[in-house]
């Protein structure tokens, strides 16, 4: 067995719990065999101008009570080490100073491929593993296997929006609530459908359709409707960020250069290129949009919206995340000594059990620089389900006479002014 002399680990992108109980495992399990550990601090953002004052040698004492704690010991940063050749000779010139033989990194897709630019620009002189993170859960493990952290950012969103469901019920008022999942739905629908609320809006369900604002309002119009005929005037809407790219990207930042949106934000991107989603107050311009829409309706209610995101990101991994990363270290320590890692680097990955390296060149587009997103089934029982206890609009309102009279009187609408105005929504999404 091959046994690297000297490793570097760093954290990239944005926190997410059980960081440390990775940090913690790999300092661990390396030391246990004889390998000495180098922290690197903010991720790449030191290392890109060849500076090595923010690398520090690791003992166990360091790491031995961090494992339960949210937040990152070495912080994190989201510098990207590929986007100019002097910043990645800059990389690689401070881990030959320093005679770094293996690389562990621990973060989402953009994070892997820097790792995996590593890999391929020593040209064999460095073993490189990465530990995927992100509470979006959008990297494609195998089958069903979580991204670490999302578990975690889940349950702790989930106790949030209860005790806003809550809050709303009293007040009688809704919450309209966006939570962080850029590229898919999986925390959105998580914390909503683990919360039971009202209704959770994801990119998915459009089926890769581009739609509007004016579709999202009239989608929570619907349910506001629905509500308000059974006799309840509050409600909790979970809404995906992803879906500022379902409205499309080009026409969101139209909008707001035009002015047209402008209160709610400006465009930046991040040194990845993402779009910079908290920059734009999607939540409100929802909101905004929503009750503008009301008015002739006759429908009056109240309406707060809540970012959900960074509040869950660095909080205390429960104890799915603290055993699973400790897994995930200890496999990452474990494949940077195994016969593979002479062959390809890797994405550690656990299935059934078994510790699953994946290689970079299987799982990172070399066009896009990305790793394919893992999206919500919404054809599968667990979207289905979902959906069934939302409040929303549903073909079975359209069909049945009575029931469709009902809802257009709630509206201040007559029968046909309702259908002409609501029934695109269950053609449009394939709604019963």
């Amino acid at each position: 067995m091959y046994l690297p002399k000297r490793l570097a680990l760093l954290v990239g992108g944005g926190p997410a719990p059980g960081i440390n109980g990775v940090i913690s495992a790999v300092t661990q399990e390396a030391l246990n065999d004889g390998i000495k550990v180098f922290g690197c601090y903010d991720g790449f953002k030191h290392l890109v101008e060849g500076k090595t004052d923010m690398i520090k040698e690791l003992t166990k004492n360091d790491v031995r009570y961090i494992d339960t704690r949210g937040g990152s010991v070495l912080r994190t940063a989201r510098t990207n080490p590929t986007k100019e050749e002097k910043h990645m000779e800059n990389v690689l010139g401070v881990f030959q100073k320093l005679q770094i033989d293996a690389l562990v990194t621990i973060g989402g897709d953009d994070t892997a491929y820097s790792a995996s630019q590593v890999y391929k620009r020593c040209q064999g002189r460095m073993r490189v593993a990465h530990v995927p993170k992100t509470i979006d859960n959008d990297l494609p493990l195998p089958g069903s296997t979580p991204t670490f952290g999302f578990e975690s950012a889940r349950e702790h969103g989930t106790y949030i929006v209860r005790n806003l469901a809550e809050d709303a019920r009293t007040t009688a008022r809704w919450y309209l609530i966006v939570s962080m999942g850029r590229a898919a739905g999986h925390l959105a629908l998580g914390i909503g459908k683990a919360a039971a609320a009202t209704l959770t809006i994801i990119p998915e369900e459009f089926r890769g359709r581009q739609i509007t604002m004016d579709e999202i309002c009239d989608i929570i119009l619907g349910a506001i409707i629905k509500r308000a005929a059974e006799g309840n005037h509050y409600g909790v809407v979970v809404l995906a960020e992803g879906l500022i790219g379902a409205i499309g990207e080009e026409a969101l930042v139209a909008a707001l250069e035009s002015g047209a949106l402008g209160r709610y934000g400006k465009v930046h991107r991040d040194p990845h290129g993402h779009l910079r989603l908290g920059d734009i107050d999607f939540g409100r311009m929802i909101k905004d949009a929503t009750l503008e829409r009301l008015e002739p309706l006759a429908l009056r209610t109240s309406f707060i919206d809540k970012d959900l995101g960074y509040e869950l990101r660095s909080a205390a991994p429960i104890p799915f995340d603290a055993e699973y990363t400790r897994d995930l270290g200890y496999g990452a320590v474990k494949f940077i000594q195994s016969d593979k890692a002479a062959q390809f680097g890797a994405i550690i990955s656990f299935s059934q059990g078994h510790m699953e390296p994946l290689p970079f060149d299987k799982l990172i587009d070399p066009a896009t620089k990305r790793m394919k997103n893992r999206a919500v089934d919404v054809s599968g029982e667990g979207y289905e389900c979902a959906r069934r206890y939302m409040t929303r609009l549903e073909q079975s309102d359209f069909e049945n006479p009575g029931q469709l009279d009902v809802l257009a009187a709630k509206a201040n609408m007559t029968t046909e002014q309702f259908k002409s105005r609501f029934e695109y929504l269950v053609a449009a999404n394939g709604a019963r």
